[in-house]
């Protein structure tokens, strides 16, 4: 059962909470601080780390799991927002240059299927930002946050799993060093505590983020487990329909 759309948005409102996303979203802003012109892709809970790129890609979709459900994003205007099944996305092929994946593989039923079924929507050369809960950091202990739940990653076991799918993993960051407690004196102090942390434990991270490249074939010598080499495909139309034999 997953970490559902009430327990999220109770999470979030909260001051722990919001020093969370704050903290995460300024390593997503560090790392791709804009997005101008591109299709952009939220999977999970996403929506606040995508409303920087509103303004200037070309798309953004919020895709919510089925069993978690969704709030309506943004509050106003047309609603960007989609509940899918992990494994069966309603887009069509090689669409998204950029997607976010928050508070999805930790709990889904087939962690490499998911990721195979995001590299199917992904454009040739896409990036993707995977944001996990780190298994050596503290958050994946504390039940009462959304990254208490299900599988936690360490960054060679996340890495390995992004291989398997065909992504090249890129960069990788860690955050979230102050502990998972409510005390106003820990959330209002989140930058002293990265600092701190990435000084002084900076394996210990409660959550591990880590940028993948969308990879068209397998180079010479690297087992393919299961894998075949594809052809480099086009960006497609999201009117385009879905033909999922080419999976």
């Amino acid at each position: 059962m997953r970490f559902d759309i009430d327990r999220l948005q109770t999470f979030y409102g909260s001051a722990l909470g919001r020093m969370a996303h704050e903290l995460v979203a300024k390593r997503v802003s560090a790392l791709w601080p804009h997005a101008d012109g591109l299709d952009v892709l939220g999977l999970g809970h996403a929506d606040a780390l995508l409303e920087p790129y509103r303004a200037g890609a070309g798309r953004v979709i919020s895709a919510a799991p089925d069993e978690q459900g969704a709030e309506r994003w943004p509050a106003e205007g047309r609603g960007l927002t989609a509940l899918v099944e992990d494994e069966r996305l309603p887009f069509p092929d090689a669409l998204f240059d950029r997607i976010i994946v928050c508070h999805a593989l930790e709990e889904a039923e087939s962690p490499h299927r998911l990721l195979r079924e995001l590299w199917r929507v992904a454009a040739p050369e896409a990036r993707i930002l995977i944001i996990v809960a780190h298994r050596r950091g503290l958050w994946a202990r504390a039940e009462s946050t959304p990254f208490g739940h299900g599988r936690p990653y360490t960054r060679t076991q996340l890495n390995r799993l992004l291989e398997e799918a065909m992504f090249l993993p890129q960069a990788s960051a860690r955050a979230l060093y102050a502990p998972p407690i409510g005390w106003g004196i820990i959330s209002s102090a989140g930058d002293a505590w990265e600092r701190m942390g990435r000084f002084a434990w900076s394996g210990f991270g409660g959550v591990l983020m880590i940028e993948a490249m969308k990879r068209l074939y397998i180079e010479p010598g690297v087992p393919a487990r299961g894998r075949r080499v594809v052809k480099v495909q086009e960006k497609r139309s999201l009117r385009e329909p879905v033909d999922r034999n080419r999976i």
